[in-house]
């Protein structure tokens, strides 16, 4: 297993003095009086809370970095010689090129996709305002469907409430709906998260009625990993105004003695938290049902990295109330707003908990049952994490939701345009050139549709689209490789277990076992 440090790590900005550290608490086997750090135990010595959380807050992703003893990198991908799934197998035309990625889910008023990714959600954090027109922008010209997060309303500096507490106007809401839609094709679609905030707040009614939003998501657990810090605010003021719509903030931005240190200069920065969530079948039934009562075509229910109690109810539910995409979210993943030893050790891994899901889902269709369709989350970046999760789901996983995967490229394509108007390109982006011509390889590829409207794009959505594509050429290369020419042929046959324990965890076969009748059958005849 890496070394997992639990005192020190990069996300936090600590490090340990000592070359050998005790594993399990992480503190130096050697440590000193007088030490002038840097471990996680030193620096929280004067700072306290803040180093609950990766910093610098609101400016960068985390992701757990902590070795689970099985994983997705334990499965390997099967590829065969003979076979053809959704085309005829006739070398001239069962090309690579010719798979086709597209996706669909829903009950009824089923969404497509061209690719089976989409985004995670991209909330009220200062990541998602600052980077949301590359991040929308991109996931609608790349067909793929966006996720917009919990409290976008609630926290919206120009936010008008009516006399009821209700909300009247959220221009930051109304500008994410907007911005997606202004190269909206037909694929994919726009989600927008429900908490128990945003339920206050009456924020479906909002979208559905004068946005025209279809899709609602439900959410089970407040934050990425069950509670989470979600935001940080550096003004007092603005941290008494949240308090006063409702939300908890810690410290109390009332507090005379929060409100000396925040003049001292202690105190630099307030958390919003949101509620916790408890749910109940009966409620979830009834709001399911008034969701769908405001005019929402679709609502989906977004679950997290919970036990496999939990994990049970929100199956058996969605099927009960045809739910038309559970997204089932594993552990570590993260986006970097929750707490970072949550991140690390809270929950139940992805490749665990998705096992559980397909284990659940069988039980239930064997019972003739409606089974919702999933979405797998978790730690996903690549093809060959997309083919593998929709495999270990099949027939039930759909797509793979991503995190900081599909907000990387955002923030780089961002970059990038500010280092070309700067004139400062860094060497990794010049050698390939000095004009967003040259540098970005899909570039003339969006001209030739778009036209002259590619130019008013920000680099950050072609960013975005370059991704998606890589993911999209990438997963037709790994299809083709499995004969499979169509997403929903994909199938647990094409998944073999590296180790014992992984075909033990998630009912793949042993590789030393995989397809082992078929070739003694070959041999024996």
């Amino acid at each position: 297993m890496n070394l997992h440090r639990p005192n020190a790590n990069e996300a936090l900005g600590t490090k340990n003095r000592s070359r050998n550290v005790a594993p399990q608490s992480g503190i130096c086997s050697r440590c000193i009086d007088g030490c002038a750090g840097n471990c996680d135990l030193f620096n929280a010595t004067f700072r306290s809370r803040e180093l609950l959380y990766p910093g610098p807050f609101g400016e960068i992703t985390a992701g757990s970095d902590k070795d689970y003893p099985v994983d997705y990198s334990h499965l390997n991908i099967m590829g065969y010689a003979i076979g053809a799934f959704g085309v005829d197998p006739d070398p001239n035309v069962a090309t690579f090129p010719a798979v086709n990625t597209e996706t669909s889910f829903g009950f009824k008023n089923k969404v497509t996709m061209k690719v089976p990714i989409f985004t995670g959600a991209l909330g009220s954090t200062d990541i998602a305002r600052k980077n949301w027109e590359h991040f929308a922008i991109g996931a609608a010209i790349s067909g793929i469907t966006i996720v917009c997060g919990e409290n976008v309303c609630g926290i919206d500096p120009q936010l008008e409430l009516d006399s009821n507490g209700k909300v009247k106007e959220s221009p930051e809401m109304r500008r994410r709906v907007e911005t997606y839609r202004r190269y909206y094709e037909g694929y994919g679609d726009i989600f927008v998260q429900l908490n128990v905030e945003d339920t206050r707040f009456g924020v479906a009614e909002y979208v559905v009625e004068k946005l025209g939003v279809e899709t609602i998501e439900l959410k089970w657990g407040q934050g990425a990993k069950s509670i989470g810090g979600e935001i940080k605010v550096d003004s007092i003021e603005r941290a008494q105004e949240l308090k006063r719509r409702g939300y908890i903030v810690t410290p109390d931005p009332d507090d005379p003695a929060v409100e000396a240190a925040f003049k001292e200069g202690a105190i630099k920065q307030f958390e919003r938290h949101s509620r916790l969530g408890f749910v109940d079948q009966e409620s979830f039934m009834k709001e399911v049902e008034r969701l769908r009562r405001l005019g929402a075509k679709r609502v989906t229910l977004k679950t997290g990295a919970y036990p496999m109690r939990e994990l049970a109810m929100a199956i058996k539910w969605a099927s009960e109330a045809r739910i038309d995409l559970l997204t089932i979210d594993g552990a570590p993943g993260g986006t970097g707003m929750s707490p970072w030893r949550m991140m690390c050790e809270w929950g139940v891994p992805s490749i665990y908990l998705h096992s559980m899901a397909y284990e659940l889902c069988r039980r239930l269709a064997a019972k003739g049952a409606y089974v919702p369709d999933l979405a797998f989350a978790g730690g996903f970046s690549s093809e060959d994490h997309v083919f593998k999760a929709i495999a270990l789901g099949a027939p039930y996983c759909k797509a793979v939701c991503m995190g900081r995967a599909l907000m990387i490229p955002g923030m780089v394509g961002k970059n990038i345009q500010k280092w070309l108007e700067e004139g400062k390109l860094p060497s990794t982006v010049a050698k390939y050139g000095s004009t967003k011509e040259e540098i970005f390889v899909c570039y003339e590829e969006l001209k030739a549709k778009y036209g002259n409207e590619v130019d008013k794009m920000p680099l950050g959505a072609i960013g975005v689209y370059s991704v998606t594509e890589k993911i999209r050429v990438g997963l037709q290369q790994l299809m083709a490789g499995a004969r499979k020419w169509r997403v929903d042929f994909i199938s647990r046959n094409d998944l073999a277990a590296l180790t014992e324990e992984a075909a033990k965890v998630t009912g793949i076969p042993y590789i030393m076992d995989a397809y082992r009748e078929e070739a003694l059958a070959i041999i024996d005849s």
